[in-house]
């Protein structure tokens, strides 16, 4: 998929510099500004497990205040009690790793092989995560949601919709 350059400099806008590896606005609201951007598997001949970055400022500092409230943590023992949600997770990373695969180009996965990167993306989830039970950012597992929902993303969801309940918010 191509990037225009409107995109391009709507995503450097929001970072505040040149956006590195973009391959596309995975995700962009109504009014076309975006949200998530995905971004290539090797960048500058590194590799680069984050396939999905969440760009949306309101978004990234909703998130911001959630985890310096201490909700990884709590999110976190959520999942060590429960079974489910650690397969959920362990399924996701395999397919957050699968759908990385399939967007690699045959140039990419050469460049991948050449370098010796290969197995280091294939153990790398979501966020390039290497323990699959453990929540390290959630900015990156909303990223990844929003284009295929996931378990965590799916529990931030239900978490401000318990909180929109509880203030009364509809």
């Amino acid at each position: 998929m191509t990037v225009s350059a409107k995109q391009e400099a709507l995503v450097a806008e929001l970072l505040g510099r040149k956006p590195r590896g973009l391959r596309e606005v995975a995700v962009a609201d109504t009014q076309g500004q975006p949200q998530v951007i995905r971004v290539a598997s090797l960048v500058e001949s590194t590799p680069f497990p984050t396939l999905f970055w969440l760009v949306d400022p309101a978004l990234n500092y909703r998130i911001d205040r959630e985890e310096a409230s201490g909700l990884i943590a709590r999110l976190q023992q959520q999942v060590d009690g429960d079974s489910a949600l650690q397969e959920g997770m362990a399924a996701d990373h395999a397919a957050h790793i699968r759908l990385r695969d399939a967007y690699l180009s045959a140039e990419e996965r050469a460049s991948l092989q050449r370098l010796g990167f290969v197995e280091v993306l294939r153990q790398r989830g979501i966020g390039g995560i290497a323990d699959f039970q453990r929540i390290r950012c959630l900015h990156t597992w909303y990223a990844a949601h929003l284009v295929v929902p996931n378990t965590i993303g799916g529990l931030l969801d239900a978490h401000w919709a318990a909180g929109a309940l509880a203030s009364g918010e509809t």
